[in-house]
């Protein structure tokens, strides 16, 4: 195996805190606004509303560091593409960008992007009430979803003029974001005049679910039951599948390697410190919601906007929306910067590796794959109009966490089998740190399988596709 050697200096545009802004502002989207509802319905106590949000900090955390090794060891553009090509092969890499190109970053890119939309039409009204663009039965294009599409292309403009333009708007929206987190932290608990949180935390460790609907699909409030045992564990698998996807995306950080200072030391550092914060941010945004809202007002929270009700505790009902519709679209604008960013450099690597559509090698005047950012912005809009982007994104978790689970053990096995490699950067507490987030890790995903497969099967059989497409542009690569 080849270690591959950095490019010159006169590429490298972004610095350890740019890249640190970049895992940052590509995690916090819309997800932590929302997931604590589905969170509470499935367990139903403060308690464990907690242990779900640190399970997936642990496990986020560990994964970071684990990939620092592999980060320094292969420190061009392509990121996980190119681990998982180098230490499985050409087919696990495919699969990889397959699932990627897909529905990973593209469907993240289409569901934030809708996100945006749906709060900007809380300070735009005519965007809900305005008719459908066209309707055929239960399928229908809204304004939201032009104005996600509008956004998804604005940023894609926006970063084929060059990394400056992105660096900066993505430094400029992630700092904005984590500001303003961290003033509804502070001010959750000093203005929130009527506190829930010992009524929160009053059931213990005792579990709960509720997820009983009447014909309409609403929720019952009164359908409260008692889980234990193995209930407790697919409730807790279930809860994950929310906070793990609001927990995503900082590994498009190595997809930009090629573009970083000094990539063998920077980019395992912007990971674990953007990572660390990122759950240190989502714990705490958790406490203010326990502190603020009794169970049933985050369980059953208006279309799950958990923050929405929270801040009108804290603002007033006027007031209080406004501040977060306003944070959660500059939260998901620089999420989809971010995520925009990066993405186009894999598919520019699996290009040159005849693992894509050749028009995506070449980088434009400005220095940045230009055709590969907008394959990518084509596909995701044409995401946001299919309407299934929501569905993809409950399937995806579970794919996603798959290959994490895969790249992680990429780190144990190149140490057994090529244990004299050049290591810049060595996993700190290895092996206990990669094991933990394979114990974890396939605890997660044994049981979604087990208990709620609607969230497993349909986001495998898409990657599974990506076999026999491997084969067709293999034989063609061959017989060229």
């Amino acid at each position: 195996m080849k270690i591959e050697k950095e490019d010159g200096p006169s590429k490298r545009k972004l610095s350890l805190f740019d890249a640190t802004m970049l895992v940052m502002g590509s995690m916090i989207g819309s997800g932590i606004f929302i997931v604590s509802a589905d969170i509470m319905r499935n367990l139903g106590s403060g308690y464990w509303l907690i242990v779900v949000w640190v399970i997936t900090g642990v496990m986020t955390v560990a994964a970071a560091i684990s990939y620092g090794e592999l980060s320094s060891m292969f420190p061009k553009a392509g990121g996980q593409y190119t681990y998982l090509r180098e230490i499985f092969g050409k087919m696990m890499g495919f699969l990889y960008g397959w699932g990627l190109f897909t529905v990973i970053q593209t469907g993240t890119i289409a569901a934030v992007a809708v996100a945006f939309g749906k709060f900007t039409a809380y300070l735009i009204p005519a965007l809900n009430d305005a008719a459908p663009i066209f309707q055929s039965g239960g399928y229908k294009i809204t304004w939201i979803q032009i104005l996600a599409i509008g956004v998804i292309l604005l940023l894609t403009y926006i970063n084929t003029r060059g990394v400056e333009g992105g660096k900066i708007l993505q430094n400029i929206f992630t700092g904005s974001k984590i500001i303003a987190l961290i003033a509804l932290i502070i001010l959750g608990f000093f203005l929130v005049k009527n506190s829930f949180w010992a009524d929160n935390m009053g059931h213990g460790w005792a579990a709960f679910n509720n997820l009983k609907t009447d014909a309409s699909g609403n929720f019952l409030k009164s359908g409260w039951e008692s889980i234990s045992g193995m209930t407790i564990m697919g409730g807790i698998a279930a809860a994950m599948v929310g906070s793990v996807f609001s927990s995503v995306a900082w590994e498009n950080v190595t997809f930009v390697s090629g573009e970083i200072e000094n990539p063998k030391k920077n980019v395992v550092r912007a990971m674990v410190l953007g990572t660390s914060a990122v759950m240190i941010l989502y714990l705490l945004v958790n406490f203010i919601y326990l502190n603020t809202l009794n169970r049933d007002s985050i369980a059953f929270a208006l279309n799950d906007r958990v923050a929405v009700a929270a801040s009108e505790q804290i603002f007033g009902s006027g007031v209080g929306t406004i501040v977060i519709a306003l944070l959660v679209m500059i939260s998901t604008f620089g999420c989809v910067n971010g995520i925009v960013l990066a993405g186009g450099r894999v598919f520019q690597t699996m290009a040159k590796d005849g693992m894509f559509f050749k028009a995506a090698l070449k980088n434009n005047k400005n220095g940045v794959p230009e055709r590969s950012l907008w394959m990518q912005g084509i596909w995701a809009s044409a995401l946001c109009l299919s309407g299934q982007y929501g569905n993809l994104l409950d399937m995806i978790s579970f794919v996603i966490v798959l290959f994490y689970m895969i790249t992680v053990f990429g780190v144990i096995y190149l140490r057994i089998k090529q244990p004299n490699l050049e290591r810049p950067y060595k996993t700190w507490l290895y092996p206990i740190t990669p094991i933990i987030y394979l114990l974890i890790g396939a605890a997660f995903c044994i049981l979604l399988l087990i208990y709620k497969q609607q969230y497993t099967w349909p986001g495998l059989v898409i990657v599974l596709l990506g076999v026999p497409v491997y084969f067709f542009i293999n034989k063609k690569e061959q017989q060229s």
